[in-house]
């Protein structure tokens, strides 16, 4: 059906020049009212967005393929992720899935016998891309894994900064079963999560990991029971946001950055970024408070 307000396309080419600037300005003012209903406002097909109460929910909704990614998917979650990062009144965001699966792998339809070398790094380039944004954002992600997460399921875990899984999330990186290696990071996070011992047996062995396992070796921080997977992660991101933003942000970039630094450098921006802190107004209020043993009130500057 015609939205209403879209012009029927006249015979002539001199009307039909005309039908589409007059189209074009229908369509770039209904544009228009989305942005207005809230930065985050997008026609999406395979993620939800939504923001509430300064948290932004994203979530893969392809439950039918247990919501593998396809290109589609990865386009999507960059454009909303950007969106994001640059919405101020953003605080935090929490990923999950709909259904059974939180991310169950890359989306067959789109694998090829006879990839070349080539479309394989640009996949891999792009995946890495997405998931770089995930890990550089400056605000707190947690992963909700709501049940299967396997191949870019795990890696896009690994990405976020806190892991929430369901008692029947399942984990694993089982490229190698199908001749080849993981290529969304996961070589490069797991190790630098759980020991490159561990690391080394599940991309070895591309067997599977259980909720219960995932707790143990320190893949996962908390396992809650899957109708209060929601719940829990909310209460973890509520708990995060009482905190101040600038110290919260600033937290995650000191780890972040100081993976790959030596400790020195990684010490010395420590001191650095706390004499920034300083003079910020959360970090006079914060102190204040605590003398005047009441709750700060953060401003987020």
């Amino acid at each position: 059906m015609k939205p209403e307000g879209l012009r029927q396309m006249p015979q002539t080419w001199h009307g039909a020049c005309i039908y589409s600037l007059q189209n074009l300005e229908y369509i770039r003012k209904q544009n228009d009212k989305k942005e207005s209903r809230g930065g985050l406002s997008m026609d999406y097909q395979d993620i939800i967005c939504e923001v509430r109460d300064g948290v932004a929910y994203l979530t893969i909704n392809r439950p039918e393929v247990l919501n593998a990614l396809r290109m589609q998917t990865k386009e999507e979650l960059e454009a909303a992720i950007d969106r994001i990062a640059a919405d101020d009144s953003v605080l935090g965001v929490i990923i999950t899935g709909v259904g059974r699966a939180f991310i169950a792998g890359n989306d067959i339809s789109e694998i090829r016998i006879d990839a070349k070398g080539e479309e394989t790094i640009a996949m891999s380039t792009q995946a890495h891309r997405l998931f770089d944004k995930f890990e550089a954002m400056d605000k707190p992600i947690i992963a909700a894994v709501n049940g299967y997460a396997l191949g870019g399921g795990t890696e896009l875990a690994l990405a976020c900064d806190i892991r929430i899984a369901s008692d029947k999330a399942v984990f694993g990186l089982p490229e190698v079963t199908l001749g080849v290696a993981p290529c969304y990071g996961g070589t490069q996070r797991l190790p630098r999560l759980v020991g490159s011992g561990i690391a080394k047996e599940m991309l070895f062995t591309g067997r599977k990991v259980k909720a219960a396992e995932a707790l143990s070796i320190g893949l996962v921080n908390k396992v809650v029971p899957g109708e209060e997977l929601a719940q829990q992660a909310d209460a973890m991101m509520r708990d995060i946001l009482k905190n101040a933003p600038i110290a919260v942000r600033t937290c995650k970039r000191l780890v972040t950055q100081g993976q790959a630094m030596a400790l020195a450098d990684g010490l010395k921006l420590e001191a650095e970024l706390n004499g920034m802190l300083a003079e910020t107004q959360d970090a006079k209020e914060g102190v204040k408070a605590f003398f005047e043993k009441r709750a700060p009130v953060f401003r987020n500057r």
